[in-house]
């Protein structure tokens, strides 16, 4: 499959989509669209004629760059049973970067995300080694170990966390008038629109900041 242009500038999202998750969810997701990243995920497109698992594998073929949280380990309340989707797609993942024969499939990086540091030693041993970040459920650690891994996979100029965090707290204090000047609500609010607000929102303030970000080539 012949990849397009915006490749490098793709970011697959595997993450819980719950509303405990939502703060995190949001706030990585402005981190990488201030960054210039198209942000991709399962939620993008609702499509009854194709599987979950084969829209997840498409995104995952398009993008090169990837964020997993693992964190999601506690037991259903219902049925007492954990959930495995973040884990399963981390390994769909890897897998097409260390198994595919495509040079660009082999150039494949991610960032994997816990609520605290080693954590994951005890329930996902195997990937034990790699550069793995705790943000203890806090959006703006998060959104300082997005920049991070960012800066570091990317090679290009970004911001400070301090900048981006004092941009995101500006855009969530105007997203509610924000969205009410198109007559959509937080509540009815989904992944497509989220992204269209971030983009609009950058794009309205026109925030010096975004001079400093070096920009992608493709």
């Amino acid at each position: 499959m012949k990849l397009s242009k915006a490749y490098a500038r793709q970011v697959f999202l595997n993450c819980p989509f719950d509303d405990q998750y939502r703060p995190l969810y949001e706030a990585i997701i402005f981190t990488l669209t201030a960054a210039e990243y198209a942000v991709r995920c399962s939620r993008e497109r609702d499509d009854s004629g194709e599987t979950r698992i084969g829209k997840i594998v498409e995104i995952i073929r398009q993008s090169k760059f990837s964020i997993h949280d693992i964190s999601r380990v506690e037991l259903d309340p219902v049925n007492q049973l954990p959930r495995f989707n973040m884990p399963l797609e981390l390994g769909l993942f890897l897998g097409a970067r260390f198994l595919a024969d495509d040079k660009k499939q082999r150039e494949k990086r991610c960032l994997i995300l816990d609520a605290q540091p080693y954590r994951y030693q005890k329930f996902i041993s195997d990937i034990a080694g790699q550069d793995i970040r705790s943000h203890d459920g806090d959006p703006e650690i998060a959104i300082g170990g997005v920049r991070s891994w960012q800066a570091t996979v990317s090679g290009r100029q970004l911001p400070g966390k301090a900048e981006l965090v004092k941009l995101y707290r500006e855009f969530r204090g105007d997203l509610p008038v924000f969205l009410g000047g198109i007559g959509l609500t937080e509540t009815e609010m989904q992944f497509p629109d989220y992204i269209h607000s971030c983009l609009a929102w950058l794009k309205d303030r026109g925030e010096p900041a975004q001079d400093a970000i070096a920009p992608l080539s493709d």
